[in-house]
């Protein structure tokens, strides 16, 4: 089953786009921190989030730069080959649920 739940800090404000369609999708990028036992410090993590439809217009609204978000959804990879020949890979979480944490006075500085 391809699931996956991150808690991080959004790293920048979620940018919305809204489709001819009617499909709206919000995009941001979540930085997760872990332990590196070999540096031995702790390291972010980058990870790309696109949320859909009523999910992207709260998400559009709420996620806010170093606002503590939690993601809820599925690993999509995209691949490709790029002009010079190299193949590239693009790993991106599709969230079916984005919660907040903390609250509003957390990102204010």
């Amino acid at each position: 089953m391809n699931t996956a739940t991150i808690v991080g800090r959004a790293g920048q404000d979620a940018e919305i786009k809204y489709f001819e369609s009617g499909k709206v999708k919000t995009s941001f990028s979540l930085a997760v921190n872990r332990w590196d036992s070999k540096t031995k410090e702790e390291v972010a993590d980058w990870f790309n989030i696109e949320v859909w439809d009523k999910q992207a217009e709260f998400a559009g609204e709420y996620v806010k730069k170093g606002r503590q978000v939690v993601v809820d959804g599925r690993i999509f990879i995209s691949k490709w080959t790029d002009q010079s020949g190299e193949e590239r890979e693009r790993f991106l979480i599709i969230a079916n649920n984005v919660r907040l944490l903390g609250s509003k006075r957390d990102t204010e500085g």
